[in-house]
C-alpha cells in the first residue's frame, strides 16, 4: 500500500503541501467576495440585499399579503430560514423588523403588529410575540414575479429555487436607501421622496442625455423618514454628482416663549438614525460638564401623536446661542455620509444619481419585455386551443360521432388529429371540453374570447416591436405608483450661507423666448435683434424646418416662473433660465423634452410670473383665460402656485374648442376680445367672476359665423393705451381705446379693422403705447422689430398700413410687444428702410 501511495506512510496519502500565504490570500478573497455579493451590498436593480429579498419572497410564498391576516413573525422567520436563508434566525427577524419601522425606512415594506421597537433604541419583542404581513407597496416589488420576469437560482440545498432579483416596480434603492459594511468597502445610501424620484425617472426616459444637474430640478435632495432639515445643498450636489458626499442634517427646532414667560427650544423632528433617548442622555451630560450652558431642564414629551423634546432655558440665556451650541455639540445636528455603492451585474460600483436611475430603467425595461413575452406565449397557447374548439364546433356532429365510435380516449384523440388536422393539445382540449360548452351561448363566448385573445396578441406583438411603447408603459406604471403611494417631502432643505445655488449664478437679465409651431423652444439674448424701421424686409430670425414656423415669442427675466398653457387647457411650470439657450438662427429644443406635455397637445400661451411664493401677490392677482370659441374664465393665481411636473388642468375645454390666450390681471382691468372677421368686444373684467381651476368658464364674445373665431384677447392695464391690430397680410394700425365703447361681455362687438382681400383676416391684437416696440415674425421665419410710435393713431374702421413686406404665399405668424432696449454704443440699431 505504501508503494501504491508513493511511499507515504498510511494515513498521509491525502495530505497536500501548500503555501500558507497563498491559501490565506485565496480564502480571504473568497470570503470577502461572499460578503460583498451575498450579504452586505444591495443590488442596484431592486435595492435589496439577499436577506431582504428572501424575506419578501418568503412572505409572499407564505401568503401574508397586505389584505390577508397577520401571521406570527416566528412562522415567517421559520419559512425563510428553512427554504432560502442559510444563516441565523436573528438576521432574518432583525431584517423584517427594520422593514417595518417607519423611522428606519422612508416607505416601509412590512406591516408589523406588536412591539417592533422604537426610535429610542428599544428592542422589539421576541418573534413569538409579534405578527407581520406585507405592505401593499412591497407587493409592487414582487408584482409579475410568476411571469418569467426575473431569473431564479437554486437555494442553499438545491431543493428549491429563489429569485436572484425582484421585478421591483418601485425604485426601492432610491426610495429607501441602504447601508452595509462589506470587506474593504461599505455602502450608505440615502432615502428619497417617491414623487420626486418618479418625476426624475420620467424626465430621464424622456431625455436620456439629461444631466445630473437637470435631474436635481426634480429630485431636490434626500427625504428622510424622520424629517429634519438638510442644512446646505453643497453636500447634496456632490453626492448626486459623484455618488459620495456629506449631508448635514439638523433637527427641526423652534424657539418659543412658555405661558410662564420662559424661553423654550422645542424639537419636533430629529436627524435620521439618531437615537432620541441616547441624544437626551448625552445632552444632559454635556450640561453637567458645563460644555453647554443656559439650559435648566430637558423633557421628553413624545407620545403617540409625534416627537417632542422640550429644552427649558434659563432667564439670562440667549436662545439662538443655546440652539447653536446644541447643533454644535449634540446630535441635533449630524452628518449623513453618502456612499452610493451597489452591485451592478454582480460587481460593486459607486454610482451617481443618473447611474441609479439608468440601471433601474434598464431593469424595468427587461422586466416589461420578459413579461410581455410570457403573456404573448400564454395568449398564443390559449388562441391555439380556442381555434381547436371552433373547428370542433363547426363540425360538431362529426366530432361527436368520431368520439362515440372510438374505443378509448387515445383512439379518439388520434382520430381528431387525423380527421381535422388538429394538434395533440387541441385534440386533448376538445376531449376535455364539458358538454355545456356545446350550447349556442357558450359558442358565442368562445368566439368572443378568441377575438379578444387575437387582439391581445396583436397588442403584445406591438409592445415587443417598439421600444417607445415599452418606455411609455414604464412611465404609466410609475405615474400610477406616484399617485397611489406618493406623499409630501418630510425633510426640508435650507441653503447654507456658504452655498451658491445654480440660480444665484445666473444673471437675472431679460431674454427673448421663442416657440415654433412644431414645439421647438429656446431663449436668446435680445441684443441679437436690431431695431428696424416700419416696412423693412426684416432679418433672418429662426432657422426652422420647411414646414415649421415660429408661433410664440415673449420677453422674460431669467429668474421668472413661466406658466405654460396648452390648447387642451393644461398648465406647466418652468424657470426661464431652464429653457435651453440658442442663437438667433438656431432651431431650439423640442418642448416635449422639457415638460411632460401630452401627445397631440400644443403650447398655446405663456405667462411670466415673478414669484409664486408671495401669498399677498398670488391671492390678489388673477389669470384670465380665453378660448378660440369665445369662452372666458378668471381664476386666482394662487390656484396655479403649486408646480407639478406633470402639469395640472387649468380649464375644462369643450370638444372642438381650444385655449387661445392667458393673461395675468389684478382683477380691475378691461378686457378686449377680437375675432378673425375684424370685430372686437370691450368689457370690464369685473363682469367675469372668479372660478375654480377646472371650471369651463362663461361666454366672452359671440361669433358671427361658423368660419369666425377668436384670434386674441388683451387686458387693458393703462389709461393711455392704444389697441394695435395686425392682419395676416402684414397690415396693421393702432386705434384709441376711446373708439371702443364698453359693453357687456358676450356681445358681437364692433369693427376694429376693415377686412379686405388686400389685408386678409385679423391675426393679432395687442395693447400698446408710444414707448413699446413690436416683434413681428412670419411663417418663413423672417423677423422685424419696429417702434410703435412710428405707427400713427387711426380710426378703428380703417384698414391700416403695411408693417412688413410678405411674399405672395407668406403670412404673419406671430406679433409680440416688447420693451425698448437701450441702444448699444457704437452700433446703429435704428436702420430705416423704405416702406411700400
Amino acid at each position: 500500500m505504501a508503494e501504491e501511495s508513493g511511499g507515504l506512510p498510511p494515513g498521509r496519502q491525502s495530505i497536500i503541501p501548500i503555501n500558507i500565504e497563498d491559501e490565506m490570500r485565496g480564502a480571504y478573497i473568497d470570503y470577502s467576495m461572499s460578503v460583498i455579493v451575498s450579504r452586505a451590498l444591495p443590488d442596484v436593480r431592486d435595492g435589496l440585499k439577499p436577506v431582504h429579498r428572501r424575506v419578501l419572497y418568503g412572505m409572499q410564498e407564505l401568503g401574508v399579503n397586505y389584505n390577508k391576516p397577520y401571521k406570527k413573525s416566528a412562522r415567517i422567520v421559520g419559512e425563510v430560514l428553512g427554504k432560502y436563508h442559510p444563516h441565523g434566525d436573528a438576521s432574518v427577524y432583525d431584517t423584517m423588523v427594520r422593514m417595518a419601522q417607519d423611522w428606519s425606512l422612508r416607505y416601509t415594506l412590512v406591516d408589523g403588529q406588536g412591539n417592533f421597537g422604537s426610535i429610542d433604541g428599544d428592542f422589539p419583542a421576541a418573534m413569538r410575540y409579534t405578527e407581520a404581513r406585507l405592505r401593499r407597496i412591497a407587493e409592487e416589488m414582487l408584482a409579475d414575479i410568476n411571469k418569467d420576469t426575473v431569473d431564479f437560482q437554486p437555494n442553499f440545498d438545491d431543493s428549491l429555487t429563489e429569485p436572484s432579483v425582484l421585478p421591483a416596480k418601485i425604485p426601492n434603492l432610491l426610495l429607501n436607501g441602504s447601508s452595509g459594511i462589506a470587506v474593504g468597502m461599505a455602502t450608505n445610501m440615502a432615502p428619497h421622496n417617491l414623487r420626486e424620484v418618479v418625476d426624475g425617472i420620467i424626465a430621464y426616459i424622456d431625455n436620456r442625455e439629461i444631466t445630473v444637474q437637470e435631474l436635481m430640478r426634480y429630485i431636490t435632495a434626500p427625504d428622510f423618514p424622520t424629517g429634519g432639515i438638510i442644512y446646505g445643498v453643497s453636500g447634496v450636489q456632490e453626492a448626486f454628482l459623484t455618488g459620495r458626499g456629506k449631508i448635514v442634517v439638523r433637527a427641526k427646532a423652534e424657539i418659543v416663549t412658555s405661558a410662564s414667560g420662559k424661553d423654550q427650544i422645542i424639537v419636533t423632528e430629529v436627524p435620521y438614525m439618531v437615537n432620541k433617548a441616547m441624544m437626551i442622555e448625552k445632552t444632559a451630560a454635556l450640561i453637567n460638564e458645563k460644555k453647554i450652558e443656559g439650559i435648566s431642564d430637558i423633557r421628553d414629551e413624545s407620545d403617540r401623536e409625534g416627537y417632542r423634546v422640550v429644552y427649558d432655558l434659563k432667564r439670562d440665556a440667549v436662545p439662538n446661542i443655546v440652539l447653536n451650541n446644541l447643533f454644535k455639540y449634540t446630535q441635533l445636528q449630524s452628518t449623513f455620509g453618502v456612499n452610493n455603492v451597489a452591485l451592478v451585474k454582480g460587481r460593486p460600483q459607486t454610482l451617481n444619481l443618473k447611474d441609479l436611475i439608468k440601471h433601474f430603467v434598464e431593469h424595468r425595461h427587461e422586466v416589461v419585455v420578459r413579461r410581455t413575452k410570457f403573456e404573448l406565449a400564454e395568449a398564443e397557447r390559449r388562441a391555439h386551443i380556442l381555434e381547436g374548439y371552433l373547428i370542433a364546433l363547426d363540425n360538431l356532429d362529426e366530432v361527436i360521432s368520431l368520439i362515440r365510435n372510438s374505443k378509448d380516449p387515445d383512439t379518439a384523440r388520434d382520430g381528431l388529429m387525423t380527421r381535422f388536422g388538429l394538434s395533440e393539445i387541441q385534440a386533448k382540449a376538445i376531449l376535455d371540453m364539458r358538454l355545456q360548452r356545446l350550447t349556442g351561448l357558450e359558442r358565442d363566448k368562445i368566439q368572443e374570447e378568441y377575438k379578444e385573445v387575437k387582439q391581445l396578441i396583436e397588442r403584445l406583438n406591438e409592445i415587443l416591436a417598439h421600444e417607445h411603447i415599452r418606455m411609455q408603459i414604464i412611465k404609466d406604471e410609475l405615474t400610477e405608483l406616484r399617485e397611489r403611494y406618493g406623499d409630501e417631502r418630510r425633510t426640508q432643505v435650507v441653503p447654507h450661507d456658504d452655498d451658491i445655488t445654480v440660480e444665484a449664478l445666473i444673471p437675472n437679465e431679460e431674454m427673448l423666448i421663442t416657440i415654433s409651431n412644431q414645439g421647438y423652444i429656446k431663449r436668446t439674448s435680445l441684443s441679437e435683434y436690431r431695431t428696424q424701421g416700419r416696412g423693412g424686409v426684416g432679418s433672418r430670425g429662426v432657422s426652422t424646418k420647411e414646414d415649421d414656423f415660429t408661433e410664440h415669442l415673449f420677453i422674460a427675466q431669467a429668474h421668472n416662473y413661466l406658466l405654460i398653457f396648452t390648447d387642451q387647457g393644461k398648465v406647466y411650470w418652468k424657470k426661464a433660465y431652464e429653457i435651453p439657450e440658442g442663437n438667433k438662427t438656431s432651431k431650439g429644443r423640442a418642448i416635449q423634452n422639457l415638460i411632460n406635455i401630452e401627445p397631440g397637445d400644443n403650447v398655446r400661451s405663456i405667462i411670466n410670473v415673478k414669484d409664486l411664493q408671495d401669498e399677498n401677490y398670488i391671492t390678489n392677482n388673477f389669470v384670465i383665460l380665453c378660448t378660440e370659441g369665445g369662452i372666458i374664465k378668471k381664476t386666482s393665481l394662487e390656484a396655479y402656485s403649486r408646480p407639478r411636473q406633470g402639469g395640472i388642468n387649468a380649464i375644462t375645454i369643450h370638444e372642438g374648442d381650444r385655449l387661445l390666450n392667458a393673461s395675468l390681471t389684478n382683477g380691475n382691468n378691461h378686457i378686449v376680445i377680437a375675432k378673425s372677421e375684424g370685430k372686437a368686444v370691450h368689457f370690464n373684467e369685473s363682469q367675469v367672476r372668479p372660478m375654480g381651476r377646472t371650471a369651463a368658464g362663461v361666454r366672452g364674445v359671440t361669433l358671427d359665423s361658423e368660419a369666425d373665431k377668436v384670434i386674441g384677447m388683451v387686458c387693458i392695464t393703462r389709461e393711455d393705451a392704444n389697441l394695435l391690430v395686425v392682419s395676416e397680410n402684414g397690415y396693421g394700425k393702432r386705434s384709441s381705446m376711446d373708439d371702443y365703447r364698453i359693453t357687456n361681455r358676450g356681445g358681437k362687438g364692433v369693427k376694429t379693422i376693415n377686412i379686405t382681400d388686400k389685408t386678409g383676416k385679423l391675426v393679432a391684437i395687442k395693447e400698446v403705447g408710444d414707448d413699446d416696440e413690436l416683434m413681428i415674425i412670419n411663417r418663413s421665419g423672417i423677423t422685424i422689430r419696429i417702434e410703435v410710435k412710428e405707427l400713427r393713431v387711426m380710426g378703428r374702421a380703417t384698414q391700416g398700413v403695411r408693417l412688413i413686406k410678405l411674399n405672395d404665399d407668406d403670412r404673419i405668424s406671430s406679433v409680440e410687444k416688447i420693451q425698448k432696449i437701450e441702444k448699444i454704443e457704437g452700433e446703429n440699431l435704428n436702420q430705416s428702410t423704405t416702406n411700400n
